[in-house]
């Protein structure tokens, strides 16, 4: 639906006002440390940034000349270090300029489809580059940048029967993935196997047999999801849970009462962003982490009858929205984690999809003016802009499962 169409139904929001904002200040209790050092200095920056803004716009084709530039342009060598985590790249930059409502030439969209094709191994899943080998956090962005892209070149890129066996591969008796042969093991690799598996239908029970059980063993006595068990909370890991078990169906095995304390707890009272652990800094990125698991905990708990005609999220959409448009963008293009940070893909990726939840809520709800800030809806399950994951689910559950043996 365009932003036009959207005019008569979003409303516009409220920005709070800054005594209110003045309130929330952190108090030390006359005690300094270094992380009350920390907080402060952030603090002082947000509310400078606060106090000289005006109404709050996105700078959509600051955004969409940066993530171009990104794409299409030979890298600096300061993006060495990213040379395993080049789908990571092209999901980022090509999910980003999704949800900002840009789409590219199909010359270079088949040029991104040939290079994640020479990603993916010979014996299922794809490597970080070409001749790599397959991982699992590479193989889930290879295919949600093919899902973005959307074309029936870039499905059928995806061999879906050595995907599967590459899965089976990693899967654990005790139902955890490990991230690689010989890897390490923890939530992210159930949530991008079962993601894969879902979008691309290859699922199958005897694939994640007792993930659920491995998943509710994570969650601490915090009431987040640890990495495995026993690890601390934290939001990457608390969305990888939540969306795991929601995707399987089990949403009966956690406590989701005390996930929602932990998690409602996560947004700065003075920042309006979200922080990824207990007594950390605001970080951009976990707008999506943490933001991403409130529309799934209202789908749960719609569906539990527990809530009836609640038209938002549980947590300050509002103030989120001016943390990422006040304090996230910078000026040449893209978004960051914190002021006085620089851009880079990554916190581009999840701040627009934070923002996109922020917005899009059942009554959706815009800071600044709809017109101008309005971004595309994503679904959170799968962090693809939901037109996206319809159509990818479309094509591949025509697909047949004959193939696909234990």
């Amino acid at each position: 639906m365009s932003n036009f169409v959207f005019n008569w139904i979003v409303g516009e929001g409220e920005r709070r006002r800054l005594a209110e904002i003045l309130e929330e200040r952190q108090f030390e209790e006359n005690h300094q440390t270094e992380t009350t050092k920390d907080q402060n200095s952030i603090e002082t920056d947000v509310l400078e940034l606060f106090m000289s803004a005006n109404q709050p716009v996105l700078y959509r084709q600051k955004h969409v000349g940066a993530l171009k530039k990104l794409l299409t342009e030979v890298l600096s060598k300061d993006f060495e270090s990213l040379d395993c985590s080049r789908p990571w790249l092209c999901y980022w930059i090509l999910h980003s300029l999704e949800i900002l409502g840009e789409r590219l030439e199909d010359k270079v969209y088949s040029n991104v489809i040939d290079f994640l094709a020479k990603c993916q191994s010979p014996d299922g899943g794809f490597g970080g580059g070409p001749g790599q080998y397959p991982h699992l956090a590479s193989t889930y962005a290879a295919v949600n940048a093919l899902c973005t892209i959307g074309s029936i070149e870039a499905y059928k890129v995806i061999n879906r029967e050595r995907l599967y066996h590459f899965l089976l591969s990693l899967h654990g008796e005790d139902g955890s993935f490990i991230m690689h042969a010989d890897g390490e093991t923890d939530l992210r690799g159930i949530y991008c196997a079962l993601a894969v598996a879902k979008i691309t239908n290859v699922y199958t029970p005897t694939l994640f047999e007792k993930s659920e059980d491995y998943v509710a063993r994570c969650q601490t006595w915090e009431g987040g999801f640890g990495g495995c068990p026993g690890m601390e909370a934290h939001g990457g890991y608390a969305f990888c849970g939540l969306a795991v078990l929601v995707l399987l169906g089990q949403t009966h095995l956690f406590c989701l009462s005390s996930f929602l304390r932990w998690l409602v707890n996560k947004q700065m009272r003075l920042e309006g962003g979200f922080q990824g652990r207990t007594n950390k800094l605001v970080d951009g990125c976990y707008s999506f982490w943490q933001g991403g698991s409130f529309p799934l905990i209202h789908a749960i708990l719609t569906r539990q009858d527990k809530i009836c005609n609640i038209q938002h999220w549980m947590f300050n959409q509002e103030a989120l929205q001016e943390y990422l448009l006040i304090c996230c963008q910078y000026p040449q293009g893209g978004l960051l984690d914190k002021p006085k940070r620089k851009s880079d893909a990554y916190h581009t990726c999840y701040g627009l999809s934070g923002l996109s939840v922020a917005q899009n809520s059942p009554k959706p709800i815009v800071i600044g003016s709809p017109n101008i800030n309005l971004v595309k809806n994503v679904n959170p399950v799968f962090n693809l802009v939901q037109s996206s994951a319809v159509d990818a689910l479309h094509y591949f559950e025509t697909l047949p499962l004959c193939n696909l043996k234990d």
